[in-house]
């Protein structure tokens, strides 16, 4: 599988606040990326797997509102967050 608990861990200690800090807005948003990064290269090569292509949108749509809820509550972690993980805003 191609996240494993210790790649978890690994994501968890990097964003937030320990490697057991498993419900920051941070450290999901983290895990969101890693996993949309992964279902992206999946279907670069399996474009007709379409199923993943939807779990792929469902996934988008769950970062996006985890980086709004961010966004209204402290604008500094969101900035911080966005310039950690490469992402376009």
């Amino acid at each position: 599988m191609y996240l494993d608990q210790a790649k978890k861990k690994e994501i968890f200690e990097q964003y937030g606040k320990s490697a057991t800090d498993t419900g920051s807005a941070e450290s999901q948003i983290a895990l969101f990326t890693y996993r949309i990064k992964h279902l992206t290269e999946h279907l670069k090569q399996n474009h007709k797997d379409y199923g993943t292509a939807r779990s792929l949108t469902k996934l988008v749509g769950r970062r996006r509102k985890m980086l709004k809820y961010l966004y209204n509550v402290d604008i500094e972690r969101y900035r911080a967050l966005i310039k950690s993980l490469g992402l376009r805003k």
